[in-house]
């Protein structure tokens, strides 16, 4: 797709996503946020896509909302920062959540506000030596959003959660690793080799199997350990009936690596 503010190409089964902004440090505006949700939707439904692949140009990952864009002339009324929540960053983050294939974020420089909230989203993170991570919204007056709240405490547990909800203090990649929130730190110049690497070599795995864990794993957060049993019963019926559960096992009894599509 064209578009002025995001980067997309397609390769080996991977859809790559460059936040394109860097002047700015990729900050949010409406067009980026529609056109980075219609570059997910269209990996959704796009067979030829088994994996994605979220970066930012430039020095920074995505610094959050551009507040030149939000915030009004004096003269003019108030941001219904409500709606605007609702139509910017909630369906980007329901978007990737909802993704039936993994989505790997590269974290190359500062990740704030709701720029590190879709960090969060996503299946993997890595991150720069380089990278930090900040819940910047007290700083403004504003309350998390694009998911922190739900993102944060899962990850790092409710102290830690709120400290930086509350304090807006900046963590490094190295805290970012120890506390949990994500998956790996890799030297700046090597950030984008490794962790594309690392999502080609997932969009040739049971992709198809991969999305439905992503299901499973969203579900865990409001069922109970029945309920959630039933979900793992159910979607393992989904999982037994594919292409690639018939490939893995017919790959597996003839001693040799599988070929999986995805399907």
């Amino acid at each position: 797709m064209a578009s002025e503010f995001i980067l997309t190409e397609t390769s080996a089964g991977v859809l790559s996503i460059t936040l394109n902004r860097p002047e700015v440090l990729n900050s949010v505006t409406g067009q980026m946020s529609a056109d980075l949700l219609a570059a997910l939707n269209s990996a959704s439904d796009d067979p030829a896509v088994r994996a994605v692949f979220l970066t930012g140009s430039g020095r920074g990952f995505c610094a959050g909302q551009d507040l030149a864009e939000a915030t009004p002339a004096p003269d003019k009324p108030k941001q219904d920062f409500a709606a605007h929540v609702r139509k910017v960053y909630n369906p980007v983050v329901r978007a990737i959540r909802r993704m039936p294939k993994p989505v790997v974020a590269a974290v190359n420089g500062v990740a704030a506000g709701a720029g590190a909230s879709l960090a969060f989203a996503c299946d993997f993170v890595f991150a720069s030596t380089q990278a930090s991570f900040i819940q910047a919204f007290a700083k403004i007056g504003l309350v998390p959003d694009t998911g922190a709240t739900f993102f944060l405490p899962r990850l790092v547990g409710n102290a830690r959660a709120t400290a930086m909800m509350m304090l807006g203090e900046k963590v490094t990649a190295e805290q970012a690793l120890n506390y949990g929130m994500i998956y790996r730190v890799v030297e700046p110049d090597k950030l984008i080799e490794e962790s594309r690497a690392f999502t080609a070599n997932l969009a040739t795995q049971a992709t198809f199997a991969l999305g439905l864990t992503t299901r499973l794993i969203n579900s865990s957060a409001a069922n109970d350990l029945d309920a959630q049993l039933e979900a793992e019963a159910d979607l393992q019926g989904t999982a037994g009936r594919s292409d690639d559960f018939e490939e893995g096992v017919a790959a597996f009894l003839g001693k040799r690596p599988p070929r999986f599509e995805g399907r």
